[in-house]
């Protein structure tokens, strides 16, 4: 087929690898514009742009699809179907219908569950047990569109957000092959009315750990934000990183933020969360009893 793909970060590469090595003949890639990163704040091109350049496939990043000559030269692709994948712009109208077979979205949650920008790390923050790849037919709603294919995966106990990515990224460049081979005999299927969630935008302020909240969450919250936006708490003047973390049991009657013990064991709101990986700005990550021994904090302090 000949497709426009819609992309931007890291986790929409393995899409666009698949189906490049499956034949389908890419007559351009679109993606968000460069944008400064870094120390240095130099211009940066995203993963999708940088994986589409060294293959010699044009790459588009207009700012906004709602003008008419964007439109129009979307249209002039020509294209069979556009593949969709965290690309960051919404799709109008004119844009949904130019392509000869429509507009297919890679969702990384098992829909209707989880619509919207931060499934992979909703789910893990709830204490989901499963989610997966959903394939779907895209119309003018948010993640609304009725579904082509779809397929589960476990979420494991030490699961982060990076490695859910990483596997659900992976999942979903061989599921939209897959689609895209059966589009004539796969039953679209609308989706359910009921069990509809929102995964609302992560923000930085997120990853501040609330010690009042229950121990159990707050190691969801640690493994959900690794790496982006980190969970964290403040000390000292200092923004300290919790990269791991346990919640474990104790008997303790304690204020929530006191430290119980030498080996990083803070009280929540129910139960307490050992902290087992931290990082002070600007310094490696450390095991805890590594990091204690450079930043100290005795039973009875109080943090965050």
């Amino acid at each position: 087929m000949r497709l426009v793909f819609m992309g931007t970060p890291d986790f929409a590469v393995p899409a666009l690898r698949a189906l490049s090595e499956a034949g389908h003949q890419i007559a351009a890639v679109y993606s968000q514009p460069p944008r400064p990163a870094g120390r240095g704040q130099r211009e940066q091109r995203s993963p999708v742009h940088e994986f589409a350049a060294e293959r010699g496939i044009p790459v588009l990043t207009p700012k906004s699809l709602k003008g008419e000559s964007e439109q129009a030269a979307f249209a002039a692709l020509q294209a069979d179907a556009t593949v969709v994948v965290a690309y960051g712009l919404i799709l109008p109208k004119p844009v949904l219908a130019a392509p000869r077979r429509g507009c297919f979205n890679i969702h990384a949650s098992l829909l209707p569950r989880w619509r919207g920008a931060a499934p992979i790390q909703r789910a893990l923050l709830a204490g989901d047990s499963e989610t997966g790849i959903t394939i779907m037919q895209m119309d003018e709603g948010l993640d609304t569109g009725p579904m082509l294919l779809w397929e589960t995966t476990p979420i494991g106990r030490e699961e982060t957000g990076q490695t859910l990515h990483d596997r659900l990224s992976e999942m979903g460049g061989r599921l939209i092959v897959e689609a895209l081979a059966g589009l004539d005999q796969l039953r679209v299927q609308p989706q359910p009315a009921n069990g509809v969630t929102y995964a609302a935008k992560l923000t930085k302020d997120e990853g501040r750990l609330d010690w009042s909240k229950p121990a159990a969450l707050l190691e969801r919250q640690v493994r959900a934000f690794d790496p982006w936006p980190g969970a964290w708490f403040e000390h000292r003047g200092e923004r300290i990183k919790v990269l791991r973390a346990s919640a474990v049991g104790t008997d303790a009657h304690a204020a929530p933020g006191v430290v119980l013990d030498g080996a990083a064991t803070v009280m929540c709101g129910e139960g307490a969360l050992q902290l087992l990986r931290l990082q002070r700005p600007g310094k490696g990550a450390l095991a805890a009893g590594d990091f204690l021994r450079g930043f100290a904090l005795p039973a009875g302090t109080t943090i965050g």
